[in-house]
């Protein structure tokens, strides 16, 4: 497993400073306040793609390593599609500027797995004008169509160009947000470009989206008011049956013909 760390000196000059103003550490007392820093540097976020020693020890899984697809493949396929690339240790979807229908050999990609509860972390950046989607709890159904036709999925957006971010209700298209249903607030996306970091945690039916360190929307499936929500929105007309999101799915991230990329993917089994 691929364990590396970066730290630069900065950093690491600014955690001593924190670690020397805890109670219980003295300035003269170098032998605890070394372990101190250690166990501080120890907690700073690994570099991309890798985990630290104390994500591990919690169980968390690498689900792409900077450098091959791994477990991930194609919504319906038996491969990684063409039409995404593993370069500079991301996985980028390499834009055909014509939507969804895109690429020959494109479409989402998902991760040969099904998760139920978990704790999801990645991290993206979206091209100018840009679209995709990271999905969760999906289906793998070729008959019904593409994988957000089953999935919630978390908007991902250049929220200054793409038409998407007024369209909707409340900007519950804009980035962060869950698409079509609920906006992200505070909407704390960055600009196209730079990366984002983000978060989805599900637990037995309730579900949390963090963006760039900031928890921006909650709700919990399967009740009257989750089927309340879902008959406003367009997925009924596209599949009657999309409020039943099932307990157990796949994570997938989109093709909507737009250049993005993706990085440090994990996840922990809750």
């Amino acid at each position: 497993m691929k364990i590396n760390k970066l730290f630069s000196l900065t950093a690491i000059l600014v955690i001593a400073f924190m670690v020397s103003c805890k109670p219980g550490v003295k300035s003269s007392d170098e032998e605890t306040g070394t372990e101190a820093v250690a166990e501080a540097v120890a907690e700073v976020v690994a570099e991309p793609n890798t985990l630290t020693d104390k994500e591990v020890e919690e169980g968390w899984i690498l689900m792409f390593d900077g450098e091959s697809p791994g477990k991930w493949r194609g919504y319906g396929k038996d491969h990684f599609p063409e039409a995404w690339e593993i370069a500079d240790g991301t996985m980028h979807m390499l834009g055909s500027g014509r939507g969804e229908a895109g690429a020959a050999d494109g479409g989402d990609i998902i991760y040969d797995q099904k998760f139920s509860n978990f704790d999801l972390k990645l991290e993206w950046k979206i091209s100018e004008g840009g679209n995709s989607g990271i999905l969760y709890l999906g289906q793998e159904n070729t008959e019904l169509g593409p994988i957000w036709k089953t999935a919630p999925e978390m908007q991902v957006l250049d929220n200054e160009r793409h038409p998407d971010a007024n369209a909707g209700k409340d900007g519950n298209r804009q980035a962060g947000s869950l698409y079509d249903l609920i906006p992200a607030v505070p909407q704390n996306a960055k600009p196209a470009g730079e990366w984002n970091s983000v978060e989805v945690k599900v637990y037995k039916g309730s579900v949390w989206h963090y963006m760039n360190g900031e928890v921006v929307l909650e709700y919990h499936l399967w009740t009257p008011e989750w089927n309340e929500l879902v008959a406003g929105s367009k997925f009924p007309e596209l599949n009657p049956d999309w409020a039943n999101v099932a307990s157990e799915g796949f994570i997938g991230l989109q093709d909507h013909g737009d250049d993005v990329w993706y990085r440090s993917i994990k996840i922990k089994e809750l």
